[in-house]
């Protein structure tokens, strides 16, 4: 099926459509987006209680408030409110369906491209969801997922909320012991998993995982095995997930359990530099209210049965390890086409091909085509000339994130389409806009993109709407025009309450919490207030906010690594790394910063009379790709005398990585609260040897 070709939309700024409700609504009117922003964050309630309106939510039960009490951590959002994400999405399904518009478009390096029309989507969801019940799964219960980014993995997840059940996916191309580190976690009541998939050419056999996962998940009571490269066994205690799926006929009386607006949703994972990665749970109605607020009013991502944004197709490039995943599922929030590829976007080792994504969008008429920041780079460091690919012409939006842009990829992309745009015959247009985003796992989005403000390559246009965002120097005071410490000074619907098993919810306060005392800041619109109205939210981020409201994002302030959009914890890699026999010591920092593209050194301790020869590096590649994912294989590995460590013996990554950055040695490190300062020496030779060759 496909919507007519007839009708061209006006996409007239959702910003600017939201602006006009709120004078002619609430007689609000703003010089400028500037005064808008510092309304938003200084009337809260206000603010969230337009966004509630205007987004057209429901709920059963009215909500005796906004924000029935502002502390951080510990906000109250709209109390006596009940919400579904299932049942948001599925409003859609009649109105979409008369348009004539899809669900979900998907398609993978087989070619196997597949239509979900919206009734049949919510056909699946109510089967699927009929099963779960039957297999026990009740309101809080977890779900977890081993599936690749297609149609199967959209459905599992409404099934499971639906239903009041609690979502947590990793992707395939993670090993046993990093699936594991994660779901061990939550200690899930069904398991949803492949059978294996397809990348780079090659297809991945994942059956092996899928026993060792089950075996080692004693919590686990049912499995459902997708058969995603066909031709496998069920598990001896598990289902076929197509024929539970095609089981199921219409079901009229199918309708989404209503829960609490602050019922948990799904748990995603951000690995912080030691222990185990953070299980944060997020909720229905955060996610929901959050997410929607976000992509519909500053993405820009219009509803495809609208007139203003009809025949929106929205693709967002994400494996399911990747928080964009679930930016991109937003998209059936609001009634919008979704556009998913399963695969690698640059083809195969052999035959390198970074034109997959882009004409996969010019044949399904994509208007909005996002992905990480390092692969425009890839993109652009390719030659790829996009304007030889038919059909590019209808993209009127590119989306970013995961890393800075570089201003020289943003402009290369700009050059790009317009000779996409000059060769369409149509009237001259103007550049294309780039939607640069800027936030985490932890919280959604904070900065990113507005239609109407001017764009500065490698700049992000703006602060949210209802984001308190503002860069801190070292004294906690607010700055402009200064690189700072991003910190979000008021509560965000989207802020998770907490961390799955954290009891006394310690882990999740020194997570955002600890840094800086409570009450600093914490008054809306700004200054002071009470101590038991809690701390500012530091988020892990080097950020500069311009006199003008623009925002750069200047790399990771912890030691987080970020590699290609995905963020790990150190401590995983060092487990991976320091179980060969042959490894006394390890220590990993991540360079992404200002854009460059990651450069990552590991430096290896190895025990006495080890040599480090080719294949010992070879072994700690494989260590890791096999551990964790071929995306953190270090870029260069160094053998070294010592790991330069505190007092308290932790080791001093970030001092490292902020030499390597070309900070002044007496800056970033006190020699007398190192256990071993003797070995710093080596590391500054290194360091000024790296700046040589890789200037900042």
């Amino acid at each position: 099926m496909n919507a007519p070709d007839n009708v061209i939309a006006p996409f007239v700024p959702q910003i600017r459509l939201y602006a006009q409700w709120l004078e002619k609504k609430h007689g609000l009117k703003f010089a400028d987006y500037q005064a808008m922003w510092r309304w938003s964050v200084s009337e809260l309630e206000q603010f969230w209680a337009t966004m509630w309106e205007y987004l057209d939510l429901q709920s059963p039960t009215p909500h005796t408030a906004v924000l029935a009490k502002n502390t951080m951590p510990g906000a109250e959002w709209f109390p006596g409110a009940q919400v579904n994400y299932a049942q948001q999405v599925l409003r859609h399904v009649h109105l979409a369906h008369e348009a004539g518009m899809l669900a979900v478009i998907s398609d993978n390096e087989r070619g196997q491209r597949r239509e979900l029309s919206w009734p049949e989507l919510r056909r699946q969801v109510a089967a699927l969801a009929r099963h779960l019940q039957a297999q026990g799964v009740r309101p809080g219960d977890r779900v977890a997922a081993y599936l690749p980014n297609i149609a199967e993995t959209m459905v599992s997840f409404l099934a499971v909320v639906s239903v009041g059940g609690i979502w947590s996916v990793c992707a395939p191309d993670m090993g046993t012991n990093a699936v594991l580190d994660r779901f061990r976690q939550i200690t899930p009541k069904v398991l949803i998993a492949c059978d294996g998939v397809t990348y780079g050419g090659k297809d991945h056999d994942r059956i092996g995982v899928v026993k060792e996962l089950r075996a080692a998940l004693p919590s686990v009571q049912h499995v459902l095995l997708l058969q995603n490269l066909g031709g496998l066994s069920n598990p001896p205690d598990g289902a076929d997930f197509a024929k539970v799926v095609a089981a199921g006929g219409d079901d009229p009386g199918f309708a989404p359990l209503w829960v609490p607006f602050d019922h948990p949703l799904w748990i995603v994972y951000s690995s912080g530099t030691t222990g185990l990665p953070k299980p944060i749970v997020h909720t229905h109605g955060g996610s929901l209210l959050n997410g929607m607020a976000h992509k519909n009013v500053h993405y820009d991502v219009g509803c495809s049965y609208e007139a203003n944004s009809w025949g929106e197709r929205f693709l967002w490039y994400s494996s399911t390890g990747w928080v964009m995943w679930n930016a991109q599922l937003s998209g059936l929030l609001s009634g919008t086409t979704c556009v998913i590829y399963d695969g690698n976007p640059g083809g195969t080792k052999e035959r390198p091909d970074w034109g997959v994504l882009w004409r996969y969008a010019a044949r399904e008429r994509v208007t909005f085509f996002g992905a990480g920041a390092a692969y425009f780079t890839h993109c652009m460091k390719s030659g790829i000339d996009l304007s030889t690919i038919d059909g590019l012409g209808q993209v009127r939006a590119l989306g970013t994130t995961g890393s800075p842009l570089s201003p020289e990829v943003q402009q290369w992309g700009t050059d790009q389409f317009r000779r996409i745009y000059n060769r369409s015959g149509q009237q001259r247009r103007p550049d294309i806009w780039w939607c640069n985003i800027s936030g985490g796992t932890d919280a959604g989005a904070y900065l990113g993109g507005h239609r109407e403000l001017p764009m500065v390559p490698g700049e992000m246009q703006c602060r949210f709407l209802g984001v308190a965002v503002e860069a801190w120097n070292e004294h906690g005071q607010p700055v402009v025009d200064e690189v700072g410490e991003l910190v979000v000074t008021q509560p965000l619907p989207s802020m998770p309450p907490f961390f799955w098993g954290d009891t006394d919810h310690q882990r999740y306060l020194g997570s955002y919490f600890d840094m800086y005392p409570p009450g600093l800041g914490r008054r809306p619109g700004g200054g002071d207030a009470d101590p038991t109205s809690g701390a500012v939210w530091r988020h892990g981020d080097w950020l500069k906010i311009t006199p003008e409201g623009r925002c750069i994002i200047y790399g990771r302030s912890d030691a987080t690594i970020n590699r290609h959009g995905l963020r790990m914890g150190t401590s995983e890699l060092y487990r991976a790394v320091e179980a060969l026999p042959e490894v006394l010591d390890s220590m990993v920092v991540d360079l992404e910063y200002l854009g460059r593209e990651s450069y990552m050194p590991l430096f290896v301790v190895l025990r006495e009379g080890q040599v480090f020869d080719d294949a010992l590096r070879q072994r700690l590649n494989a260590a890791v790709r096999d551990a964790l994912s071929p995306r953190f294989v270090p870029d260069e590995i160094f053998q070294v005398a010592e790991i330069p460590r505190t007092l308290s013996g932790k080791k001093q990554e970030l001092p490292i990585k902020k030499l390597m950055l070309g900070q002044p040695v007496d800056k970033v490190l006190n020699r007398d609260a190192m256990a071993n300062p003797q070995c710093l020496n080596w590391y500054i030779d290194m360091a000024q040897r790296h700046l040589q060759t890789h200037p900042v």
